[in-house]
């Protein structure tokens, strides 16, 4: 057995050992992130005394955590549990073996019948040292347990035989002398901000009946949290750090790929422009009135495009995918002014008041390329060239009107009051460049200037209208060979109403949630270490020193899916050993 030895700090906490009066030891099998030993050090006063895992990261951060622990870096059933307890008796064996090869999520992969055999390690425990209780962590899935049949050489569950194995798994304990139950538990029901839903199963030999915690967290929506005695569950967005940028879809060196595009849209049309309230994060802008409204997409399903408010907790979080399992978008939100939806062209402009910022438009076609300025939209369009694409297009000439909620004119229409000061202006075809030093545009009698990839810095309003017509139009876009769908009254697809005032949608942003906001849902606390470990590194003069050591963002948010949501451990922990401690103490 490889015993890895323990050093000096720094560390999560104040290296100071808490005393075990009973004299029993705490031991967590399959020891990943750290979220069991958390929970059951919260409940029971002090870290495990024996941590095991085959993965050499995860030891390492689990040791800086939890110091006063001793660690394995082995297979668990390399470990003698004989030799490792050293004669002293076991109070609380923890163990979370690995569910990939039980998840759902696995999807259609082959499984492995030794990682789906590694529970059977909780057995050799039972018969050697005897905990008093066990405590079982696993995917929900967890009870179709069962055997596997060969199809097309690869191994897959037999569905005839599906929960075969679990059963057997639950004689086996009730045979060697232990009571044993199971439940499938919600983290959020526990004071934790993610949805994450496990099987649970506990199994005693203490003379004790088997206890489940109580909730202490529910629904906002449902009586006992309105009646006060639940808690509302805790949400993403606490976990989310604001500070952090959200980058603009649009301006991605890489553009995003179809499938999440779609969820992008979803999300904003769900949670942004139909949702009744939106949740909204202000951001300081000068001179203007600033908002984001932020929604969650998950990019681990490609069958099922899921996307999430972030006023509700967040949902399980994976440990195998590529890239990150969840993404905040953001609509950055600016006053619309005005708050109107525009009138048909043929009836005369409301009354000129003195603070008016809004027109109606006459459009014409522009050629983009060669020396054509430009078509009356009662001529004939000009040739269609082979690779045309994008290369016409419609501006538009407007009479702006610029104060109060009037509506603008068609210039053919009767002008409105003229009051004292001069609020009208007539607005020709131009081209606007939403970045760099451009801030009037550019006539389009003059070469257009040069396209680039990306518009950096500015809104991006076209983009935006255009990219959810695209993906969420009344009946999706309609081609241009098609008649176009009825247009609706309200401009659906660029604004947003909060409270009673019309926001104007000018772009979305995109970014990966942070490792560190994943730990926070999961319920582990900001102290907690996640982005390095220690190890003995030899400088050039021979001499071993110990040295930070930094994670990767895939190893971190790897370890963060592994683990165990610390809050429900400490709940189970806790209800089943609350009267042991009384009495001890």
């Amino acid at each position: 057995m490889k015993r890895i030895p323990s050093y000096a700090g720094p560390y999560r906490v104040d290296p100071q050992p808490a005393l075990s009066f009973s004299g029993e030891l705490i031991v967590d099998l399959f020891a990943g992130g750290g979220g069991a030993s958390t929970g059951m050090e919260w409940a029971l006063g002090r870290s495990p005394d024996i941590a095991v895992n085959h993965d050499p990261e995860a030891v390492a951060l689990h040791q800086v955590n939890h110091p006063h622990t001793l660690h394995f870096c082995e297979s668990v059933f390399d470990v003698v549990p004989q030799e490792v307890c050293a004669g002293r008796s076991v109070g609380d064996l923890w163990m979370s073996p690995d569910c990939t090869h039980h998840s759902k999520a696995r999807g259609s992969k082959p499984v492995s019948k030794r990682v789906r055999g590694l529970a059977w390690v909780g057995k050799r425990w039972a018969a050697t040292v005897r905990p008093k209780r066990i405590y079982l962590e696993n995917v929900e899935e967890f009870k179709d347990w069962g055997p596997l049949v060969r199809v097309n050489g690869e191994w897959r569950p037999c569905k005839k035989r599906s929960g075969r194995t679990f059963r057997n798994f639950v004689r086996e304990l009730k045979r060697l002398g232990y009571d044993v139950d199971w439940r499938e538990l919600k983290a959020s029901d526990f004071g934790a901000p993610t949805i994450r839903k496990r099987l649970f199963l506990v199994a005693r030999c203490d003379g004790h009946s088997i206890l489940w915690p109580e909730f202490t967290h529910g629904d906002p929506q449902t009586a006992s949290v309105k009646s006060g005695q639940l808690l509302p569950w805790r949400t993403a967005a606490e976990c989310i750090d604001w500070d952090i940028p959200c980058p603009s879809i649009f301006t991605r060196k890489r553009p995003l790929v179809e499938n999440t595009l779609r969820r992008v849209a979803k999300g904003i049309r769900r949670y942004v422009i139909e949702s009744p309230a939106p949740f909204i994060v202000p951001v300081g802008r000068k001179g203007r009135q600033v908002m984001t409204a932020p929604s969650l997409t998950e990019h681990a399903n490609s069958s099922m495009q899921r996307t999430f408010s972030v006023d509700e907790p967040l949902r399980t979080q994976c440990a195998q995918v590529k890239g990150g399992h969840f993404a905040l978008q953001s609509a950055m939100l600016l006053k619309h002014y005005g708050g109107v939806v525009g009138t048909p062209l043929t009836v005369p402009a409301g009354t000129v008041t003195a603070t008016d910022h809004h027109g109606i438009a006459a459009a014409h076609l522009v050629r983009h390329f060669g020396e054509g300025i430009g078509s009356p939209l009662d001529a004939p369009v000009g040739t269609v060239m082979p690779g045309g694409m994008g290369k016409t297009g419609v501006v538009a000439a407007s009479l702006v009107r610029n104060f109060g909620k009037s509506f603008g004119a068609s210039p053919s229409a009767p002008h409105a009051t003229i009051t004292g000061k001069s609020k009208d202006s007539l607005v020709t075809s131009n081209l606007v460049k939403m970045y760099g030093t451009c801030k009037a545009g550019q006539p389009t009698d003059k070469p257009m200037a040069t396209v680039t990839a990306n518009g950096r810095g500015g809104g991006h309003i076209a983009e935006v209208r255009a990219f959810l017509l695209k993906y969420y139009g009344a009946d999706q876009a309609p081609h241009l060979q098609e008649p176009l769908h009825t247009i609706t009254t309200r401009d659906r697809f660029g604004l947003v109403t909060v409270n009673r005032e019309l926001y104007q949608i000018v772009d979305i942003g995109m970014r990966m949630l942070a490792p560190r906001e994943l730990y926070r849902a999961q319920g582990f606390p900001d102290s907690y270490i996640i982005d390095y470990v220690l190890k003995m590194v030899q400088e050039k003069s021979g001499l071993w020193v110990m040295k930070k050591v930094r994670l990767t963002a895939t190893a971190q948010v790897r370890m963060c899916g592994n683990s165990v949501s610390p809050y429900v451990a400490c709940a189970v922990v806790q209800a089943n050993t609350r009267k042991q401690l009384r009495e001890a103490a």
